[in-house]
């Protein structure tokens, strides 16, 4: 099991030094990881006059800050991005962090807020094309080779991207997507991880270890090889006292979480605060 701490892009974290500082406290205290939102508005009534951060020139904040944890967005919002944009970022990120990032991925949301607030479309059926068909796009592009494509959504004629990811053959891709929806799940399946979220648990709040369990079983039974390294990533908030938290992620751990991602209750009034987050970061992993 490794642990990550998870932070919004707004409110306090909106200030990219704030989020170097909390990646380099994380770092110290034993924490394998540092996951930030990508939200441009999130929820506009909810979130109204607060700052916001573009999420990648936060993570290089953290990159340049820390020299160990892993680093990535959870989850990004691939239809907002054009693929050839999205796989500069990436890439440069990735070779800034020395191989660190992990690409957190999913059609992100509130569709209302974070997509038609700009005229773009609302239909999740077509975000989710564009997901897919970006990933695969991405997936090349990291490669280094030249790419001509024509697809639904995108068209690229003999273009390469260079440099390639330091990470070869390229970043781990998690997809992140609500359960019990099957189609995110599946494809996690394809890819390298799954960040499943419950509708019956909400950030912040751990799922039970037999919905957990549920979503694992129906993610094995559509891997096309079962025992390839892949990635459960779930998460809570859990107390500071180390025997209560290891109560709360030993069952997960169980129920077959690998990663566990440490999150502020979202309706806590907490999720942005960064001395909230600073003092969970202090009192070190739950570690099993």
């Amino acid at each position: 099991m490794r642990y990550s701490i998870n932070i919004p892009n707004f409110g306090d974290f909106a200030d990219a030094r704030t989020v170097a500082r909390t990646a380099q406290a994380a770092e110290s205290a034993g924490w394998d990881g540092l996951f930030v939102w990508d939200h441009v508005v999130h929820d506009k009534k909810a979130q109204q006059g607060k700052p916001f951060g573009d999420p990648w020139i936060l993570l290089t904040a953290a990159a340049l800050a820390t020299s160990r944890i892993r680093l990535g967005p959870l989850v990004a919002a691939i239809p907002r991005y054009r693929p050839e944009q999205l796989a500069r970022q990436t890439a440069t990120l990735d070779a800034l962090s020395g191989g660190r990032l992990i690409l957190g991925a999913g059609l992100g949301g509130p569709a209302d807020d974070e997509y038609g607030s700009f005229g773009d479309t609302t239909d999740r059926t077509v975000h989710a094309e564009r997901l897919d068909e970006g990933l695969d796009l991405l997936a090349r592009y990291w490669s280094g080779e030249t790419v001509t494509h024509t697809g639904a959504h995108y068209r690229v004629q003999e273009t390469q991207l260079l440099p390639a990811t330091t990470q070869r053959p390229r970043p781990p891709v998690w997809i992140g997507g609500f359960w019990p929806h099957r189609r995110p799940m599946r494809r996690a399946a394809r890819w390298d991880g799954a960040a499943p979220l419950f509708t019956d648990a909400l950030h912040g709040v751990p799922p039970t270890p037999e919905r957990l369990a549920e979503a694992v079983a129906y993610v094995r039974d559509h891997r096309e090889d079962p025992q390839a390294p892949f990635e459960i990533v779930t998460g809570g908030l859990t107390p500071a006292d180390p025997a209560a938290a290891r109560d709360i992620v030993g069952p997960l751990a169980d129920a077959g979480a690998t990663w566990w991602d440490e999150r502020q209750l979202q309706s806590g009034g907490s999720v942005d605060s960064y001395e909230a987050v600073l003092r969970r970061i202090e009192a070190g992993p739950p570690k099993i």
